[in-house]
Parts: C-alpha cells; structure tokens; sequence
C-alpha cells in the first residue's frame, strides 16, 4: 500500500475531476474533496494505475470501490453541510466516508464484513482521516443509539428501503439509496417530511453489489 501522493496521482486526480464534472456534477464542494482525496490509498498498491479510472474496483469480501462519478453523485443529492450527522451503510474502503467526512460531515459508517471492517478501521486509523466512527453492524438495522440522522447514505443495492433507516432519520433528513434488483438499481432520495411522511424522488440507474441483512463473521 502506498501513502506517497505524487505529483502524477495529482495530475490523474484533476483528470478524473473534470471526467466526472463532464458527466454532470456540479457541487464544486464535492468535486473538490474528490480532487484532494488520494483514492489509491483505499486501493492495493497492485491495482494503483486503475485509481483514477473512473469505474468501480474489487476490494475484497465481495466488495467494491464505488466508480468515482457515482460516490459523487449520492454524495451531491445529500446536499452535505458542516457538522450533519451521516449513517453510512456500507463502509467498505472507506473511501466514501472520508469524502463525507472532508465535507464537514460527522461519519457513522456500517460495515456487515469483519475481514473488511477490521482492514478499512486500520486504514483510515493510520490516514487519521477525522470524523469518522466505525462498525461492525448489520446495516438493516443501523445505528439506532445515534438516531436520528441528518442524512444517510446507503452503497449497496437493495430490495426495498428499510423501514428501520427511514425510521431513524431526522424530520427534513435526506436519505440517498439505490433500489432495485441485482442488476441494476434506480437511485432514490427520501426525504423525511414528518413522522409519518416521506417524499420519494427518483434518479439514474447504477449498479452496486447487493445490499445484505446480517453480519459475515471471519
């Protein structure tokens, strides 16, 4: 694994900005960390060159990196302001939650596979990346004891919106969420209204690995 930022990941990381801000990103906020974010530190050393690609990468544990346009993409319709309370459900490299987390925001951040979990809390230890709580959950579930959320992020693919999710969320929360089989998903933004009312908004297709109940002991 390599903590060295060069000049050349910096020049692949300005590359990558503009690609992503071609295909319609316009938070200069979110671009900015993206740009300031070293990606291939969440990456193996072996598979450095495909850092600033932007597609999805295999981590491990069935898991993958996201494709950089689309962590950018759920990262713009939550809408992030300084010191929002996130759940993310998902943690895997950990690459989103520190996007999150160089935003301002405050990271609560699941991860159902120890192997994984025990990895990326050792990583974003030794990045002393801020902000950022981690744990071993099942993410159906969330994070109850630091309910309610100012917003949410969920980075698997899912059958159906968890009621316990939507259930934590604060009045005026924004929860981001791709819903659909396991091919391909439409990604959602649920906005809580009151206690009982939410408003659905329906966005692009994307593909991400299914979102699964339960923890994966190792």
């Amino acid at each position: 694994m390599s903590y060295k930022d060069t000049y050349r990941h910096k020049g692949l990381r300005k590359k990558l900005v503009e690609t992503i801000r071609a295909k319609g990103i316009k938070d200069e906020k979110v671009l900015s960390a993206i740009n300031s974010l070293p990606r291939h530190f969440f990456m193996e050393k072996a598979f450095e060159e495909w850092a600033y690609v932007d597609k999805a990468f295999p981590i491990g544990s069935d898991q993958t990196i996201s494709q950089p346009y689309t962590v950018a993409f759920q990262t713009e319709l939550l809408q992030i302001k300084k010191r929002d309370k996130v759940l993310e459900v998902g943690t895997g490299s950990g690459y989103q939650a520190a996007i999150l987390a160089l935003l301002g925001a405050r990271v609560h951040t699941i991860e159902r596979q120890e192997e994984l979990f025990h990895k990326t809390n050792e990583l974003l230890g030794m990045l002393e990346v801020g902000n950022i709580r981690t744990y071993f959950r099942d993410g159906y579930k969330g994070l109850p004891e630091f309910a309610p959320f100012d917003k949410m992020i969920v980075t698997a693919g899912a059958k159906e919106i968890p009621e316990a999710l939507k259930n934590q969320l604060k009045i005026g929360g924004v929860l981001v969420i791709p819903v659909g089989d396991d091919n391909v998903q439409k990604m959602y933004r649920i906005t809580r209204i009151s206690e009982k009312e939410f408003k659905k908004e329906e966005f692009a297709n994307f593909r991400f690995v299914p979102f699964l109940k339960g923890t994966n002991k190792k």
